[in-house]
């Protein structure tokens, strides 16, 4: 946790550095200038867990992320799986990041009844796949079916259609944000998402609408 007198700026930014990171756990800490505030990316495979006053990033292609809340513990984090199922206990699969984030968010205080969630990604970002056999409709009907039997309830989304997105989720308040990415730059990301899944990850142990930026 950081300490509330914990100046703004790379002081922070050194200190959230500084701390030891479970597996799996995000750990690439930035200032993100738009928002004028620190900021974590989560890549592929990895999540993010925190009850303070800072940003979880991540951009998706058919990738999703889904961003817990809970309302009463206000606590939040994102996760970012690339596929439904897959061998080994790794976040690349939902089955697998979605219990992992939850498990982290139990540890923090959340209580499964009081958990919100936000979906985010699944879109069909290269035009000549078949949607039948698009990863990213595969991902969100996973992931819908998931929260649905886990009886967490899904308070706003933005999936599938064509469009790569930029999220952004602020684990104190549950609030989201995403940005729809043009088409023309959607398969550099699509690209950039196959060559994450070949990366050896180890494994790991919102109230309010989705504004648009």
């Amino acid at each position: 946790m950081i300490p509330q007198s914990m100046p703004a700026g790379s002081a922070r930014l050194q200190y959230l550095r500084a701390q030891s990171r479970k597996p799996g756990e995000a750990s690439f800490f930035y200032y993100e200038n738009h928002f004028k505030n620190e900021a974590v990316k989560v890549l592929p495979g990895e999540y993010f867990v925190s009850t303070e006053d800072i940003l979880i990033l991540t951009t998706l292609g058919s990738c999703i992320a889904a961003c817990l809340w809970d309302r009463v513990a206000k606590v939040g984090g994102m996760n970012h799986f690339m596929l439904p199922e897959g061998s080994g206990d790794s976040g690349r699969y939902g089955s697998f990041a979605m219990e992992l984030l939850m498990n982290e968010l139990f540890k923090m205080g959340a209580t499964r009844s009081t958990l919100e969630a936000k979906v985010f990604g699944g879109g069909q970002v290269i035009s000549s796949i078949n949607p039948k056999d698009s990863v990213g409709e595969k991902n969100t009907s996973f992931v819908l079916d998931y929260l649905k039997t886990e009886r967490i309830a899904l308070v706003s989304k933005d999936v599938l259609d064509v469009y790569a997105r930029k999220v952004c989720f602020l684990p104190a308040t549950g609030k989201a944000m995403v940005k729809r990415i043009s088409t023309s730059n959607a398969a550099g990301l699509e690209a950039q998402e196959h060559r994450a899944a070949q990366i050896i990850v180890p494994p790991g142990t919102g109230g309010g609408s989705v504004v648009l930026f």
